[in-house]
């Protein structure tokens, strides 16, 4: 509307901003009536046709762009209702582990079976058998050094996961693939906790019923695979949610399996360098650490460079890491761990699997305590015996023979002080020749024989005739023995026929003392096989054990008493100072007299003098002993004493071949030697308790020996003692009738009289 004199009221604008504005307003099209039409568009542009391709390209992927898109809405629509599923059920089961984990303290020994500890006669531990624990050990107490090796090695991130790392499950599938394998084979970027948790088997206990052994059952908990991670996953999150890491790491500390039979790192600590596992340094816990990989594989006791070698990878790990600065690692570097003096010598191994066979297999083998047992093993004697039995092989045997050897060193009483059952020391439970091979004794067995004609009243000045015998064998026919050279010396002394090792007179001597009395000589000593019941029961084709031969010559050497070899001193339950078991072995019943047994020492001193044990012979010191050889040489003997330690050896192939070239007097009596040379470094050299007997004249009387009427296998031809002192009269008193069947078929003489 105008005003009254024809112009337009002010407008708003005018008002606000002044006339400048509303002007500058209705230039841009305020509309109002002044204001100016806008222009005339000009003539409209022609568009531009799509082309066909472009257009159809672009529909193609639009219709994908919609079936993604389409698709996607239900993936998502349904996975994340599938997520929340599994994430409910990981949470339940998780909650459910959660509320059956047991204390801490209740799960650091997860031990079905006991260990079994063995000390030295000096108390120093010497072997383990079982698995030993060496008691409960906290993460925090054990050195520093041993926590960062074992977390560098295993689980770098273990303080920063909650139990699973799927950077370390995809690492390990990288690799796993990379290498050719399974993505779960192999490598399986288990975190520390995820280990822990199959160390506790997720749970399950161990039920006999169940499981054939624990063996098995251990190696059920072991199992790999996408099911076992699986159900690790809710597990190992119920341990992070129960204990703290602290605690994680002392359950893995005091379960893992660290090879050697050691379970736990203070066990294995004390297994491989003496010391507890609060004390090594970091060069020894790389090497602890090094274990978890492969125990059995890396263990120092099988192959030491092999398990420096893998500590230096863990050193390497620790610099990287930072737990080491260079400067560390080069000195751990450059002083690897050293095994301590009882792992380092693997000494006695042998030994204390005999030890474990002697005791109670429910103290021992299956125990399900922890067990000490001292024992009667002596480690210097042990070492002298072991090396002396190497340097012989190396010097004196062909490289690459597979001919074994066993070596027994016990005290008179039978405390056996040394025991090696083969050449190479194997693993705990191997056959062992020294206590498991019965093995044919050949003239080794003579000494018996003796023994009982000592026994009887003879003496080792009496004379015995070395020539053509042949005894009628019931069921047989008749048996003709020969001397090992196959030749005859006529009259010998007993002495003689002992030192050259005669077949021939053993026989007469047999035949002539009886042959019950010989093999009760024989068993009462310790020989504990059935012997043999014919004539050639002289000619050692009875068997014994190496053990048993030793302590039977350690009878004739304490003066005629019977002993029985032990090595078990005391046993008892770790902690206990209560013994449960005592000594069961030692001197027991006399057997043969004293004047017996020392005039039996003299005959075997001149084995090593002058007969065919010279080869044993020992400088400085005075020794008794005998040689044996079986036919074809199948078995090789040397088993004699001195004043302190009485020895036996035992040389053969374990399939019975004929050995070339050896006989008891050969390498078994080198070895002898050798063991004993070195067994009494130190000693001072002690005389034999012997009696020399008085030289007697050969028989004034030497009618030809007859073959004929021969001795029957009746076994009962007594020898025939013309008085107390076993002298056989001088003539010219006139043989008894018994006396002369002794003299004419078995060619046995008294001395002619005294010089």
């Amino acid at each position: 509307m105008s005003g009254s004199n024809g112009r337009r009221p002010p407008l708003i604008a005018d008002r606000r901003y002044g006339p400048s504005a509303a002007k500058k307003t209705a230039s841009n099209g305020g509309g109002g009536r002044g204001s100016k039409p806008p222009p005339k568009a000009g003539p409209k542009r022609r568009t531009k046709k799509r082309d066909p391709l472009s257009a159809a390209v672009a529909w193609v992927f639009g219709l994908i762009w919609g079936v993604v898109m389409f698709f996607w809405r239900i993936l998502w629509g349904v996975g994340w209702r599938i997520l929340a599923a599994v994430a409910l059920v990981v949470g339940l089961s998780a909650y459910y582990f959660y509320s059956q984990l047991p204390e801490v303290a209740q799960l650091v020994d997860g031990r079905a079976r006991g260990s079994v500890t063995m000390l030295d006669r000096e108390g120093k531990v010497f072997a383990w058998r079982g698995e030993t624990y060496g008691g409960m050990v906290t993460s925090d107490k054990v050195s520093k050094y041993l926590r960062e090796a074992v977390v560098a090695t295993e689980d770098r991130r273990f303080y920063r996961h909650f139990g699973v790392s799927p950077r370390g499950i995809a690492s390990a599938v990288r690799i796993n693939l990379s290498e050719g394998r399974g993505p779960l084979e192999g490598n399986g970027g288990s975190t520390i906790t995820q280990q822990v948790a199959k160390l506790l088997c997720l749970g399950v206990q161990y039920d006999p019923k169940e499981w054939k052994s624990e063996a098995d059952y251990e190696a059920d908990c072991r199992k790999g695979g996408i099911w076992r991670k699986v159900k690790e996953v809710p597990f190992a999150l119920a341990m992070e949610a129960k204990y703290t890491k602290a605690e994680i790491l002392t359950i893995y500390f005091n379960r893992a399996y660290l090879g050697a039979g050691a379970r736990g790192f203070e066990a294995a600590a004390q297994r491989y360098f003496g010391k507890s596992a609060s004390e090594v340094n970091a060069s020894e816990a790389a090497m602890l650490a090094g274990l978890l990989k492969a125990p059995s594989y890396y263990a120092p006791t099988a192959n030491l460079e092999r398990a420096r070698d893998r500590a230096n990878v863990i050193i390497g790990l620790m610099e990287e890491q930072g737990y080491l600065t260079r400067s560390e690692a080069d000195q751990a570097r450059a002083h690897p761990a050293q095994l301590s003096e009882a792992a380092q010598s693997r000494s006695g191994g042998f030994f204390a699997d005999w030890v474990m066979e002697s005791g109670p297999a429910f103290l021992t083998r299956d125990t399900t305590e922890d067990v000490i047992i001292r024992t009667t093993l002596d480690q210097r004697l042990q070492r002298a015996a072991e090396g002396a039995l190497d340097d012989v092989f190396k010097t004196k045997v062909s490289e690459g023979s597979k001919a074994q050897a066993a070596v027994v060193v016990m005290s008179a009483d039978g405390a056996v002080r040394a025991m090696v059952g083969g050449r190479k020391v194997q693993a705990a439970g191997s056959f062992n020749r020294a206590t498991q091979a019965l093995r044919q004794t050949g003239s080794a067995f003579k000494p018996f024989i003796y023994a009982a004609a000592m026994d009887l009243g003879y003496s080792p000045a009496d004379f015995v005739d070395d020539s053509p015998l042949t005894v009628m064998v019931k069921g047989s026919g008749p048996w003709s023995p020969s001397n090992y050279d196959r030749k005859f010396r006529g009259i010998v002394t007993l002495t003689s026929a002992l030192k050259q090792s005669l077949n021939i007179p053993a026989v007469r001597i047999t035949e002539a003392v009886g042959r019950e009395k010989v093999r009760q000589v024989a068993s009462e000593f310790g020989i504990q096989s059935d012997l043999a019941a014919g004539p050639a029961l002289a000619l050692g084709v009875s068997e014994a054990t190496l053990l048993e031969m030793t302590g039977a010559y350690a009878g004739i050497l304490n003066g005629g008493s019977a002993v029985k070899p032990y090595g078990l001193v005391e046993l008892r339950l770790q902690g206990e100072d209560t013994p449960l078991i005592g000594q069961e072995g030692g001197i027991g019943e006399r057997v043969i007299s004293e004047q017996a047994a020392q005039l039996l020492t003299y005959m075997m001193t001149q084995v090593i003098e002058s007969g065919t044990g010279a080869r044993a012979r020992l400088p400085g010191w005075e020794a008794a002993g005998k040689t044996g050889t079986t036919q074809a040489a199948r078995d090789a003997w040397f088993v004699g004493f001195t004043a302190d330690y009485v020895a036996g050896v035992w040389m053969g192939y374990d399939d019975n071949t004929p050995l070339k070239g050896v006989t008891g007097g050969g390498l078994p009596a080198d070895i002898w030697r050798e063991v004993m040379v070195r067994v009494h470094e130190g000693l001072q050299p002690q005389p034999l308790k012997k009696i020399v007997p008085e030289p007697r004249m050969p028989p004034q009387t030497t009618a030809d020996v007859r073959t004929d009427p021969v001795p029957q296998d009746t076994g009962d031809w007594q020898a025939q003692r013309p008085n107390d002192t076993g002298d056989w009269q001088a003539a010219p008193r006139p043989p008894s009738a018994g006396e002369q069947i002794v003299r004419d078929v078995l060619g046995i003489f008294g001395g002619g009289g005294r010089n």
